[in-house]
């Protein structure tokens, strides 16, 4: 058992970050790579990217949105209860390295997952740009952990409500048309990486995203997380998280993701109506 030091609920309580013990992954785990969780024995397994760790105290910290049944059930955990299963590190790590400049963006809970790359990306010394959006205000995570970890950072909201009134990509193009960019991280919903991508295309500079595909062993056994990069069949739990963003096929992965979309959402009226919420 898993036991939950911490928690608290962000972004009007749609998110919620809880601190955990598991002292082995703590001190294995590095940025980039992911954990399964599952709440109690009938839970779903849900893959979710460590936002943090610590591992002097055995720590590692999760932050995920309500979206779902297994989400809700997650929230339904308090500060003293425990996950049955937390399984990892799994995936492999971020490549980091000194590049010179490099631009992190991340949108809603994905800057969860960039703020530990972006972290090693500044302690390896590059200068590093930060890019993260919402769609308001009240729906940003981490925005003082975000400027202690990049050199500079910007904020947007789709609905003007904080920072840059638009969407991350604008301030991504804006950077690289002053700055000699040698790496671009994003990661954030689908389209929002897919877009990034389109932008980073035109000036010709790398980019690294995260793929957040179904999964359900986190092994490479089952292949339910498979997704195509450059052509070929890779899975997301082995071969990734992280991927070139420019090999990636967007619309599949999209298409894959919304297979279940009908079957979630019953089982989440279900879960409300039965009092888990």
């Amino acid at each position: 058992m898993f036991e939950i030091v911490k928690r608290q609920e962000m972004a009007d309580g749609t998110v919620v970050m809880n601190e955990i013990s598991a002292p082995q992954i703590a001190k294995k785990a590095k940025p980039g790579q992911f954990v399964i969780l599952k709440a109690n024995e009938t839970g779903e397994r849900i893959p979710l990217t460590m936002a943090d760790t610590d591992p002097e105290k055995g720590i590692i910290t999760i932050i995920y949105q309500i979206v779902g049944k297994s989400t809700a059930l997650f929230k339904s955990l308090k500060t003293g209860d425990c996950f049955q299963d937390v399984i990892g590190p799994l995936g492999k790590p971020t490549h980091l390295e000194k590049l010179g400049t490099v631009v992190c963006v991340g949108g809603g809970t994905g800057v969860a997952v960039m703020h530990p790359i972006t972290r090693g990306l500044k302690e390896l010394g590059n200068n590093v740009f930060a890019v993260i959006g919402a769609r308001n205000k009240d729906l940003l995570i981490l925005e003082d952990k975000m400027k202690a970890a990049s050199n500079e950072l910007y904020v947007c909201t789709d609905d003007g409500s904080y920072g840059h009134h638009g969407f991350v990509t604008d301030v991504l193009k804006d950077i690289l048309e002053k700055e000699d960019v040698k790496l671009v991280v994003g990661i954030g919903p689908v389209p929002m990486m897919k877009f990034v991508c389109k932008v980073t295309a035109e000036y010709n500079v790398k980019t690294f995203v995260s793929l957040n595909a179904i999964m359900v062993d986190g092994t490479g056994m089952c292949g339910c997380c498979r997704v195509t990069v450059g052509g070929k069949t890779r899975f997301a739990c082995v071969d990734g998280p992280e991927f070139e963003g420019h090999e990636v096929d967007f619309d599949e992965l999209m298409q894959r993701l919304q297979a279940y979309k009908e079957e979630e959402a019953i089982a989440y009226e279900q879960f409300k109506n039965a009092g888990g919420l």
